[in-house]
């Protein structure tokens, strides 16, 4: 297949060529992937969340306009499906500190990679995404605002609330103003 753009592959998906939306699964799985195992700390379970982001992309195909880039509308799915699971998580476990448990299968990471992932498991579902967003998937401020669903300076202040508290979570020194 010719290298095609993202545009030109959603048209293509649109019109039911499944090989069009097959290039941009490949194209996007692994930043999906990646943001979906930020939001929910666990490999299996962040499988299911990438796979569920592009079947609901597919379904919704023709609900995308193009006023964004794909990738932004891929995110805004994958966050929602995020934050969808952890609420349902935490209420079949009846307790925050239940979703932050490990599971025992990330063997490899430090034990400082560990800490931050607890801390950010303890944020806010919309914290916690304000972070993935800006800080580990590189979006831009006006990115991860449009993704989100609100201002910029909506994003900037959850931002400096989020370091606020992952910063008290970690243990770092305080500074007086």
């Amino acid at each position: 297949m010719c290298e095609a753009d993202d545009s030109t592959l959603v048209a293509r998906s649109k019109r039911g060529d499944w090989e069009a939306f097959a290039e941009l699964v490949r194209r996007h799985q692994r930043m999906i992937h990646a943001l979906t195992y930020r939001m929910c700390g666990s490999p299996a379970y962040s499988e299911d969340l990438a796979h569920e982001t592009f079947v609901q992309a597919y379904r919704s195909m023709g609900t995308f306009r193009g006023e964004s880039k794909f990738s932004s509308w891929l995110y805004k799915i994958a966050i929602n499906l995020c934050i969808r699971w952890r609420r349902s998580e935490m209420r079949r476990a009846g307790a925050e500190g239940a979703w932050a448990a490990r599971d025992g299968q990330n063997q490899g990471d430090d034990a400082a990679s560990d800490r931050v992932h607890g801390a950010l498991a303890r944020l806010s579902p919309k914290l916690r995404a304000a972070v993935v967003l800006t800080a580990l998937q590189g979006l831009s401020h006006a990115e991860a605002a449009h993704v989100l669903g609100c201002a910029e300076k909506t994003l900037s202040w959850r931002l400096f609330v989020a370091r606020r508290r992952l910063g008290a979570l970690l243990g770092a020194p305080t500074r007086e103003p």
